[in-house]
């Protein structure tokens, strides 16, 4: 099945977004591991029209619910990956989804681990992003930073033209449940020190003063980020945000974004803004297109 918008984030901005596809009469599905910040939220006193106070949990349900009643397939599941074939690819740890168009609506989070040696190798053997970037590693050792299923499917990635990945869990242990089947991926566990190289990245210590070398070192914490998911298209990111215009496009055509990811205010009012004119870009754009 071919959607025609598929969302990813089912926060304010994602939903709105999602709403209005489907009262157009368009296919839609939406995508999310949680709820985000939002559902953190304990306390919320300065949205339209709650008299009472009200929990970001209990908002974020309301959304999700509404959604639903209108007849949205909405999906609990973590995107680790995006690409293009004729349609737009969206990879879940459980699935695959095609769209003709996509939201980005993920939020703003950027998972950068406090690690000395990260921020200064960037660009210079420290990447973001493993479908960008693997060609440059075509025959050589890389790591993988991370411990969950983002991690595992940038390593499975790498592992197509890497001669050896290695996923360096910095003390954790690996996502419970999940199984290493390539041959070219191995799981190390030792707690890292820093990232260190001359011009570019050569190695990584580890609390215990012991050492791996690498050519590479992939960032892959927790779950993909807006950016991460952007990057991997070819999307414009700047200062951790989605480059969008007026309308909530990207560089990309069909590809919109909305929300915290595009940065601004930080706001629900702002994303539900944003969520629905997204939703309208769209709609326009999905109609054009099938002329």
């Amino acid at each position: 099945m071919i959607y025609d918008s598929i969302i990813i984030g089912k926060g304010p901005a994602g939903i709105s977004a999602g709403i209005y596809i489907k009262r157009a009469g368009l296919n839609v599905l939406i995508i999310g591991k949680d709820g985000g910040a939002l559902e953190k939220t304990n306390k919320i006193d300065n949205y339209y029209g709650f008299v009472n106070t009200i929990s970001g949990k209990e908002l974020l349900n309301n959304g999700i619910n509404q959604a639903i009643r209108l007849g949205i397939q909405v999906e609990t599941d973590e995107v680790v990956g995006l690409e293009y074939d004729e349609n737009y690819i969206v990879k879940t740890r459980n699935n695959e989804f095609y769209s003709k168009s996509l939201i980005i609506a993920t939020g703003t989070k950027r998972n950068t681990p406090n690690i000395k040696g990260i921020a200064e190798y960037e660009g210079k053997g420290v990447s973001y992003c493993a479908i960008c970037d693997a060609f440059f590693y075509r025959n050589k050792e890389v790591v993988v930073l991370g411990e969950g299923d983002y991690a595992l499917s940038e390593a499975k990635e790498l592992s197509k033209v890497a001669n050896k990945v290695t996923i360096l869990t910095n003390g954790k242990e690996l996502i419970e449940n999940r199984s290493i089947d390539t041959e070219n991926i191995e799981v190390d566990n030792r707690s890292i020190k820093e990232v260190v190289g001359e011009v570019t990245v050569n190695k990584v210590k580890f609390s215990d003063n012991s050492e791996l070398s690498t050519h590479g070192v992939f960032v892959a914490i927790g779950t993909a980020s807006s950016t991460d998911l952007a990057r991997k298209l070819g999307i414009l990111v700047e200062n951790n945000n989605i480059i969008v215009d007026e309308n909530m496009s990207t560089n990309i055509q069909g590809v919109f974004a909305c929300g915290d990811c595009t940065g601004g205010l930080l706001q629900i009012s702002k994303a539900v803004y944003e969520g629905s004119k997204a939703g309208l870009k769209t709609v326009t754009y999905i109609r054009e297109r099938k002329r």
